[in-house]
């Protein structure tokens, strides 16, 4: 089974039918957890399926894959009384889940450009177009948020159309550009820890400071005619209290 297929079904299993035994169809004993939610191993996600309340559910509006990850884009409800919007990431190595990184962050009634931080294209188109989209996506990171070469955006932005889904920011590429000009030395990007690339969607995970405080970088890219025109993220402060060794990354 391909690895896409596998989190799919193993996410309905495990989060649909709230199935605690589903952890040993397809969890590895290995498992490498990265999550605040839940603790090292397979223990720790079967805890966690055991604790989930009653109306608890999960939905996906995005699936990427990309050789051994697979990155999801859903809004989870009845996690505390506001819905989060997460990107989760797993590794899978024989038809197993053995590693999951993710990012959660509550729902806003208004965005700055009037879209929610879920809706907009879904399907993977352009599939030859795969490796050339993630070289425009970290060159864009390295160039403009690493190196701080604000100068350099429409290298890798669109001029002609750029949607926003991030909650502070409104679209156009002129908005992004005065937001980055805003925030300076309050937004340092230190390093990309995984891109997972499908056609005209990339993620990229990486971790760096925002107003002083750790934080989690997981933004998601739609690129069209060689230049990103769509943007969704999820920015987490990085916690020091996680239920493992592993860390955020």
């Amino acid at each position: 089974m391909e690895a896409k297929q596998v989190v799919l079904t193993s996410a309905a299993q495990l989060f649909g039918e709230k199935d605690p035994l589903a952890v040993d169809r397809w969890v590895s004993p290995g498992y490498v957890q990265h999550s605040s939610m839940a603790a090292d191993g397979p223990d720790g996600l079967r805890d966690l399926i055991q604790g989930l309340p009653d109306g608890f559910r999960y939905d996906m509006h995005r699936i990427i894959a990309d050789g051994d990850l697979v990155a999801l884009h859903g809004t989870y409800y009845g996690w505390g009384p506001d819905p989060l919007v997460a990107f989760d990431v797993f590794r899978v190595a024989d038809g197993k889940r053995v590693e999951h990184w993710d990012a959660l962050t509550p729902v806003v009634p208004k965005t700055a450009s009037g879209r929610s931080q879920t809706d907009g294209p879904t399907e993977v188109t352009d599939l030859a177009s795969t490796e050339a989209n993630r070289d425009l996506v970290v060159g864009f990171i390295e160039t403009v948020f690493k190196d701080g070469r604000a100068g350099a955006i429409g290298n890798f932005i669109s001029t002609d159309e750029y949607l926003q889904h991030s909650p502070g920011i409104a679209d156009g590429i002129g908005e992004l550009s005065a937001t980055l000009e805003k925030l300076g030395s309050g937004l340092a990007y230190d390093k990309v820890h995984l891109v997972v690339a499908e056609g005209n969607f990339v993620l990229t995970a990486g971790e760096g400071t925002f107003g002083g405080k750790p934080t989690a970088f997981y933004d998601l890219y739609r690129v069209e005619n060689g230049k990103i025109v769509e943007h969704w993220d999820s920015t987490p402060e990085i916690r020091n209290d996680l239920p493992h060794a592993n860390g955020a990354f």
